[in-house]
């Protein structure tokens, strides 16, 4: 007999922990700091496809929640002299207070015209950044000082498991709400608003939550992501930002919680093994969108759930007919 499908799951998952504790004890510096990379863009990932994927809007303010968490959390050390670990909560507050703001139009609008809002959010946030210098430092930016966590200095491996708590936490937090009747109504909303209002969900509510959390999410990426690199400067929340957090959750899986990881590591994993190869990483990044969307719709999370059980998730709606 075989133990239940549940059980297998979460002792997979009790051995990628493990795995993950013992990373750093077997890479080098250099490799370090790609495996830190890639649990910030993990959770910029979870943010993005709360909105994009589970509520089904077409938003992209992303990379101005992530530049909010990234700034909050750095002026706020900058000029108050908080430690770490509260501008980190300043970083993803002021990202989920972001994410309300931008939740409101979402309210009045959607598809295309929600999508040039949300862009011109995020222009109109950097232009912020660069015209403020009395703050912000303008477009030179600024250094982050000293990360240290209850005092004690952090090094490359320490950054990588307070990176590693701030995943987990993010992303179990983020199961839980999708798993509630809260992500019950964004799946609601996403398949059909009118049959959600219908069912007695309030649409406008569910919306605003999404993009709240969305934005707690990805500006707490954005804190982590300050600490990571040392310095904080506008160039770095353009388009460009925008269009990797896009490809993360569009290769990975939209509605998907493990696509958003698998995409995640994928995307930010993938230049580094091309580094060697000037003008191949473009190539393969194309090669691997298009690829990806004309033969696997759903991404990959969704071409592996159809194999492998233990990814399939109860959010996930499996078409037949895609």
């Amino acid at each position: 007999m075989t133990g239940p499908p549940g059980g297998s799951k979460r002792m997979a998952l009790l051995a990628l922990l493990l795995l993950l504790c013992l990373l750093p004890l077997v890479v080098n510096d250099y490799l370090q700091f790609v495996a830190n990379t890639m649990l910030v863009y993990c959770l910029v990932a979870v943010g993005l496809n709360v909105v994009l994927g589970y509520l089904g809007q077409l938003a992209f303010a992303n990379a101005a929640f992530f530049g909010i968490g990234a700034y909050a959390a750095g002026l706020s050390m900058v000029h108050f002299g908080l430690s770490f670990l509260w501008a980190t909560i300043i970083g993803a507050a002021c990202g989920g207070l972001a994410g309300c703001l931008v939740g409101l139009p979402a309210l009045r609008v959607r598809g295309y015209y929600l999508a040039i809002i949300t862009l011109a959010f995020g222009e109109l946030m950097r232009w912020l950044y660069v015209h403020n210098d009395p703050v912000t430092f303008g477009s030179g930016g600024f250094n982050m000082p000293q990360i240290a966590v209850f005092g004690v200095p952090v090094d490359e491996q320490g950054k990588y498991y307070v990176f590693l708590a701030a995943v987990l936490i993010g992303v179990g937090a983020t199961s839980l709400l999708l798993r509630s009747r809260f992500g019950r109504a964004f799946v609601a909303v996403r398949n059909n608003e009118l049959a959600a209002l219908s069912l007695g969900i309030n649409v406008n509510r569910s919306k605003v939550i999404a993009f709240a959390w969305s934005g707690l999410i990805t500006g707490l990426a954005g804190a982590l992501y300050a600490a990571l690199n040392g310095r904080v400067s506008p160039d770095t929340f353009g388009i460009s930002q925008m269009l990797m957090h896009f490809a993360i959750v569009m290769i990975g899986g939209l509605g998907s919680m493990a696509g958003s990881i698998i995409g995640a590591v994928l995307l930010t994993g993938m230049p580094e093994l091309l580094r060697n190869f000037p003008g191949l990483e473009e190539i393969v990044f194309s090669l691997l969108l298009i690829i990806v969307l004309f033969l696997m719709p759903k991404g990959i999370s969704g071409f592996l759930a159809g194999r492998l059980p233990i990814l399939r998730e109860r959010l996930y709606r499996e078409s037949k007919d895609a």
